[in-house]
């Protein structure tokens, strides 16, 4: 199955200022997720966020809030963000059935939020090097134990290829120039 703009979602799991500094390979995790925010920008491909207990781990990372509205920023206290009804609702709201996901940790939140989207019937795709955990060895656990369970595994250029659809458009030329940083 193939990802399309007009179907898909982008998803960025608690990308937050106290936990970003302990992730392994932080920074680059936070460009590739702030490259999908560019890139979901420009094909009108909603987004949402959550923040995992903000007054404890702190707000979204100031390189990721520039980009991002306010309305889609949603607190949460579960691991999964699925289990947040205001998330849920949002997601209905968007009658998008491809979900995105990306962010921190993988082999936590992003797992129990990827595993709960399948179970309720959302197609989850996993952007590998837009996902982090404190230890590598984990996040692979994650990424494995997703594939296991139904989740397609993407690197960004895969998801900005299948949004794209086609070379050769306006759109097409904006998104390639980011695809050298």
């Amino acid at each position: 199955m193939l990802l399309t703009a007009d179907q898909s979602l982008l998803l960025l799991i608690d990308l937050q200022k106290k936990l970003a500094p302990a992730i392994h390979n932080n920074a680059e995790v936070e460009q590739h997720c702030r490259w999908l925010v560019e890139v979901a920008r420009e094909l009108a491909v909603p987004i949402l966020a959550t923040e995992q207990y903000p007054q404890g781990l702190g707000v979204t990372l100031p390189s990721l809030l520039s980009l991002l509205k306010s309305e889609e920023i949603l607190e949460k206290i579960h691991f999964s963000a699925y289990r947040e009804p205001h998330l849920q609702a949002a997601l209905a709201d968007s009658g998008r059935r491809q979900i995105v996901l990306c962010g921190t940790e993988a082999h936590v939140c992003v797992l129990q939020t990827a595993l709960d989207l399948i179970s309720a019937g959302y197609q989850v795709f996993v952007v590998a090097e837009a996902c982090g955990s404190r230890r590598d060895s984990d996040k692979q656990l994650a990424l494995r134990r997703l594939q296991q369970a139904g989740a397609v595994i993407v690197s960004r250029e895969m998801v900005a290829f299948e949004w794209l659809q086609q070379a050769g458009t306006a759109q097409f030329r904006h998104v390639s120039k980011g695809w050298l940083r």
